[in-house]
């Protein structure tokens, strides 16, 4: 078998009318991630697989197993959980509960989410585990799991800790996942205000600057530590686009509201997507040997959703229809035979699979006899000759 690249000429001039050489982002922050979900496409990378301090970041993983818990029936939502002292002792951001209250499950939810609960960390993290300790190392072992390769767990919720660590890219998969897996608790993030303590009315309001922007931002959360400085993993849709994306190390919660705001600007104004071709399209051919027909389209098997820069400037782009060949006959239609690879200055490239667009039979006698003839004919042409 050899291996074959050929080059989508059609394509190229298509892409070539649409794909331009985007302007960067300068981004301010120590480490910064940011992901089109809707394309799968990384869009800027700063030090985003070194693990560093996420602080109240890091609450997305207790939610995340809350929310599993509550998929499993280990949770209910009106079920009301007891407050440790150790819940209470937590300073910080909490909902300021009380050693032996009990508090529901919906209410500690959206005690993490708008409020950021230290406490209520602990409280999710005692029902589910037992102590926190061994809550953090569940959390630990989840997020590998979930392929989360650069993250360590020491507490439930953030609070400075040796050895608590995050990347800036396991929390955009996190973020990613969460949105994914439970849309139907998803929408809690986007909450501007929760009176849980009216004797503490002053702390009610959600610290995400982007919620009432109208750009829409609809979660996750901030953070901020003296070590970790300030930092956020937000989200935003826009039309059909969903962006994810993660800051940490600013000075200022105002330079933070500024950066995330610029970041969610940049990345909507300087990319649109664009449907480049549909499932079915044929992109290119590749040869059979012993079939009825010397030759089997290859098309798109799914969709071609291409980011693209929106800016000008000359594009970096090639497209090649990538397969190993010829086959031999027989081959069924939708069989995966190659794959499309688009590569893009300054962005990840595309892989996507190629199939088979019909169906080819073995040929008949004729064929078969013709390709042995060939065949021998080739042997005899390869082998040794005399010196002179």
């Amino acid at each position: 078998m050899t291996r074959f690249a050929a080059a989508c000429l059609s394509l190229i001039a298509t892409l070539s009318l649409l794909g331009q050489t985007a302007q960067a982002f300068e981004t301010k922050a120590t480490a910064a991630y940011v992901f089109d979900q809707t394309t799968n496409t990384v869009l800027l990378s700063k030090n985003a697989d070194t693990p560093l301090p996420p602080a109240s970041m890091s609450k997305l993983m207790t939610l995340y197993m809350a929310f599993e818990a509550l998929e499993a029936g280990r949770l209910e939502l009106d079920e009301e959980l007891p407050v440790s002292a150790e819940a209470a002792r937590y300073g910080g951001s909490t909902m300021f509960l009380q050693q032996g209250e009990r508090v529901s499950v919906q209410d500690l939810l959206r005690g993490i989410i708008v409020l950021s609960g230290n406490d209520a960390c602990v409280v999710i993290a005692e029902a589910l585990s037992g102590t926190e300790a061994k809550f953090s190392r569940d959390m630990t072992t989840r997020a590998v799991q979930m392929g989360m390769t650069n993250s360590t767990f020491t507490n439930s919720n953030g609070w400075p800790k040796p050895g608590h660590r995050m990347s800036m890219r396991d929390l955009g998969l996190l973020a990613n996942r969460m949105i994914l897996d439970f849309p139907h608790f998803y929408p809690m993030f986007a909450e501007r205000e929760f009176l849980f303590d009216p004797k503490e009315s002053s702390n009610r309001y959600n610290r995400n600057p982007l919620l009432t922007l109208g750009i829409g931002a609809d979660g996750l959360k901030t953070g901020h530590t003296r070590e970790a400085g300030y930092g956020l993993v937000g989200s935003a849709k826009q039309g059909d686009r969903r962006i994810i994306f993660v800051l940490s190390g600013l000075d200022t919660a105002e330079g933070r509201a500024q950066e995330a705001e610029a970041i969610v600007n940049w990345a909507f104004r300087q990319f649109s997507q664009k449907t480049m071709g549909t499932a079915g399209t044929q992109i290119a051919q590749a040869p059979v040997v012993l079939g009825e027909v010397e030759n089997v389209g290859l098309e798109l098997q799914d969709d071609l959703n291409l980011l693209v820069s929106v800016a000008t400037g000359q594009p970096g782009l090639t497209a090649e229809a990538v397969f190993s060949g010829p086959f031999r006959a027989p081959l069924e239609k939708g069989a995966e035979l190659g794959e499309l690879i688009i590569t893009r200055d300054g962005l990840p490239e595309v892989r996507m699979p190629l199939v088979a667009s019909n169906s080819v039979a073995p040929g008949g006698f004729m064929v078969r006899l013709g390709a042995a003839a060939l065949h021998l004919l080739e042997r005899l042409n390869s082998g040794p000759q005399d010196a002179s």
